[in-house]
């Protein structure tokens, strides 16, 4: 799911109608049960692209230290690096390589989905102190 389409049906369902408190209250478990399917699909992406992005690290590390042979080369086409490095050096080569960066800000991305979720999840565990304070209000302004 995009993070686009999360934070448009947040925009919507985390409105509370005061005029109608009652029902508010009894949608909170549907709400709650709703945004914790999101962040535990989320949150199993996030670990999936984590252990994707170690394992691209890796090739990247053997593809810049010299260390893959031409048939590891050809079943994920690349073409051969043309340079000897230092060891020392092959981590910057990795850090500015297009397909780390990719990883990284796909990474980034992923990480912020599952934080705002996170934040919804937590959120909602409040909402019936919410709930409950604006009916205590009401019933305060209109005298009961």
């Amino acid at each position: 799911m995009k993070f686009e389409e999360i934070q448009k049906l947040w925009t919507s369902d985390c409105n509370i109608d005061e005029t109608e408190l009652a029902q508010e209250s009894v949608k909170i478990p549907q709400l709650h049960n709703k945004y914790l399917i999101f962040y535990s699909n989320e949150k199993l992406r996030l670990k999936t692209q984590r252990f994707e992005h170690s394992k691209l690290v890796k090739l990247k590390k053997e593809y810049y230290g010299g260390k893959m042979s031409q048939e590891e080369l050809e079943a994920i086409d690349w073409e051969p690096f043309q340079h000897k490095l230092l060891k020392a050096d092959v981590e910057q080569y990795v850090d500015a390589d297009d397909d780390i960066i990719d990883s990284k800000r796909s990474l980034a991305l992923q990480e912020e989905k599952v934080d705002y979720l996170e934040a919804i999840v937590k959120g909602l565990s409040t909402r019936g102190y919410l709930i409950k304070n604006a009916i205590d209000w009401k019933k305060f302004t209109e005298g009961h």
